[in-house]
């Protein structure tokens, strides 16, 4: 992290029972970082870790923008034990915002136990239609 090649999310998490308190998911900065130490320069149609590039492009260039536009947001994800997760969850101005994050436009529900816990939580899915409105600050 000093170096600024990986950053950490922690888990979010206000006392529900089955929600992982003490996790943390490791993101690169940069994907090429990402690929060389995997070894996988393949296209993206050949790989199996779309998903999960797909995930980390999104949050590093969310990260990013927030930074560069000097918006102190606290960032987090969600996960029970049952791995019922949600990708990314901000609070802006004392409200929270819960985002999927997925490589294609697809039904998504958020986990019932989130949605129960947190009614106030506005959530959104983000894809490769609409990241733009996400990683650009307009």
């Amino acid at each position: 992290e000093k170096t600024y090649i990986v950053f950490q999310l922690n888990a979010f998490s206000k006392n529900v029972r089955n929600e992982i308190k003490k996790g943390k998911k490791v993101y690169f900065r940069d994907n090429g970082i990402r690929n060389a130490i995997l070894g996988n320069y393949n296209l993206l149609q050949s790989r199996t870790d779309v998903g999960a590039l797909w995930e980390n492009f999104i949050i590093s260039e969310r990260m990013k923008m927030l930074e560069n536009s000097g918006q102190g947001l606290s960032s987090w994800f969600w996960r029970t034990t049952q791995q019922q997760e949600i990708d990314y969850i901000e609070e802006r101005s004392g409200n929270l915002y819960a985002f999927e994050i997925k490589w294609n436009r697809q039904k998504t529900r958020f986990p019932l136990t989130f949605t129960k816990a947190y009614p106030e939580c506005k959530t959104d899915l983000i894809s490769n239609d609409n990241y733009d409105e996400f990683v650009i600050d307009r």
